[in-house]
C-alpha cells in the first residue's frame, strides 16, 4: 500500500467521523522514516504499528465486515510487549473491539475550541522578558525546554533536535507563529501555534521550563499566540489537553475555551 493509499483511507475515515484517524507523529513517520511503520493492509484498510502505537482505519464503505478486527489481530500476532492504540473521537467500534483483545482505557484527551471572536486580553511581558518570534539560533534552548517541560509526556517530551527539524520542514511551519519568552539568551518557555487553513488555527504546544512555572508565563505565552493566529484570520482556535491536566484546563477555559464530549481521544493499552 502506498502512501497515497493511506491518505485517501484516512481521509475518508475523518470526513465520516469528524476526527483524523492518524496522528502527527504517524504522519511524520510515514513520511520521513517509512522503514520504521510495520503495515498490514486491505484494498481500503491498514493497520500500522510505529514503536508500540498501533493504528488500524477502515474505509467507512467497507466498513462492519470484520476487516478492522482481522488487521488487529495480524497486527497483535506480530507485536512484541506493550501496544497502544488511540481511538480519536472515542469511536464506538474502536471500543468494542478493545474490549473483545483485551485492551484497557488508560488516557484521554481533550480537545477544547474557542471562536476567534471572542475578546482577548492584552499580553502585558514581566519586567526582563522578551515575548517574540522565533529566530534562526533558538533550537538548542527549545529542545531543552521541551525536555523539561514534557519529561513525564509519552509524546511530546521525545522530541530531539531530528524531529524539531521534521515538524518545521512541514508546510505549515511559521515561525512568527512559534512565540518565545526570553530571559537574555536563556529561553522560559514558547507557545507554538498552528494554522489547519484559513479558518482554523491550534494551539499546538505550550511548553514552559520547570524552573519559570508559576508566574503566569504559561497564560502569557497562551495569549501572546492567541493574538497571532487572530492576527491571521481563523475563526475558531483548537488545542489538546490531558483530561486530567485540571491546572492547564482551568487557564484554558478562562481564556474562553470549551469541550464537549464528541471531542475526546482515547488512548487503549494492552
Amino acid at each position: 500500500m502506498t502512501l497515497i493509499d493511506v491518505e485517501r483511507i484516512a481521509a475518508a475515515a475523518e470526513a465520516a467521523d469528524g476526527a483524523a484517524p492518524l496522528d502527527e507523529a504517524t504522519w511524520l513517520e510515514l513520511r520521513h522514516h517509512p522503514d520504521r511503520v510495520r503495515s498490514w493492509t486491505r484494498d481500503d484498510a491498514f493497520a500500522l504499528l510505529v514503536g508500540p502505537d498501533l493504528s488500524v482505519v477502515v474505509h467507512p464503505l467497507v466498513r462492519r465486515q470484520g476487516l478492522g478486527g482481522t488487521l488487529l489481530d495480524e497486527a497483535l500476532a506480530e507485536a512484541s510487549g506493550v501496544v497502544r492504540a488511540w481511538s480519536h473521537g472515542d469511536h464506538p467500534g474502536a471500543a468494542r473491539l478493545a474490549a473483545t483483545r483485551g485492551f484497557e482505557r488508560v488516557r484521554e484527551l481533550w480537545v477544547m475550541r474557542r471562536p476567534a471572536t471572542l475578546p482577548l486580553a492584552e499580553v502585558t511581558p514581566r519586567e526582563g522578558v522578551t515575548v517574540r518570534g522565533f529566530e534562526a539560533g533558538d533550537e538548542a534552548e527549545l529542545v531543552r525546554v521541551n525536555a523539561a517541560a514534557f519529561a513525564a509526556h509519552p509524546e511530546q517530551g521525545a522530541m530531539d533536535a531530528a524531529n524539531l527539524a521534521e515538524r518545521m520542514a512541514q508546510p505549515w511551519f511559521d515561525p512568527t507563529g512559534l512565540i518565545v519568552a526570553m530571559a537574555g539568551d536563556r529561553m522560559l518557555g514558547f507557545h507554538w501555534t498552528k494554522q489547519h487553513s484559513p479558518s482554523l488555527g491550534e494551539v499546538y504546544v505550550v511548553g514552559i521550563d520547570p524552573a519559570s512555572q508559576g508566574g503566569g508565563l504559561g497564560k502569557l505565552l497562551t495569549l501572546a499566540g492567541l493574538h497571532h493566529l487572530a492576527s491571521r484570520g481563523v475563526d475558531e482556535v483548537v488545542l489538546y489537553v490531558e483530561s486530567d491536566n485540571a491546572p492547564a484546563i482551568a487557564v484554558y477555559r478562562g481564556l474562553g475555551f470549551t469541550h464537549m464530549d464528541a471531542d475526546t481521544h482515547v488512548m487503549y493499552r494492552r
